[in-house]
């Protein structure tokens, strides 16, 4: 009796931490996805580190405060990955227009094209909290990274900025 209660534990125990390594697997392998280099020989996140490094004198005191503020509602442990994504498409969006700082415009672009589309229900309410219209850039939702289309934040450029402001 003792023997089977044991023997069930251990089976138990088995497959909770073979779930664990499958999850962990996944999110590792998807990291590993974004790290590979694409046909230009760089990756996505390499993309990413350049652009936040170039455009890094562009970012004053007012937009890293609000670049916070807007990520505060992703869980801690995800917080920093999905700021770095953001900063990056921002910092993209501002070299691109040539601008001296940035200013909401291009957060806003950033913010709305770097966030997953099923997370927008939670953007709006951030954007709402923080008294920011978002109607004027209700068109680039449409852009928005989708898990189902598997494209580069980076390759949204000439949509961004072709369209009428």
């Amino acid at each position: 009796m003792a023997f089977d209660i044991f023997m069930i534990l251990i089976a138990g125990w088995t497959f909770i931490m073979l779930g664990l390594m499958i999850i962990g697997g996944f999110f590792m392998f998807r990291k590993f996805l974004r790290r590979m280099p694409k046909e230009d020989g760089y990756s996505e996140l390499d993309w990413q580190d350049y652009y936040i490094e170039q455009a890094l004198p562009l970012w004053n005191k007012d937009a890293k405060a609000l670049l916070n503020e807007l990520v505060s509602p992703v869980p801690e442990l995800f917080r920093d990955v999905a700021k770095e994504r953001i900063a990056g498409r921002i910092s993209k969006i501002a070299l691109d227009e040539g601008v001296k700082t940035i200013e909401l415009d291009q957060i806003m672009k950033g913010y709305i094209i770097a966030t997953p589309k099923k997370d927008h229900k939670f953007m709006k309410k951030k954007l709402k909290q923080l008294d920011i219209d978002y109607t004027p850039y209700l068109d680039l939702f449409e852009f928005a990274d989708d898990e189902k289309q598997k494209f580069s934040i980076f390759e949204q450029t000439e949509k961004v900025n072709s369209r009428t402001s």
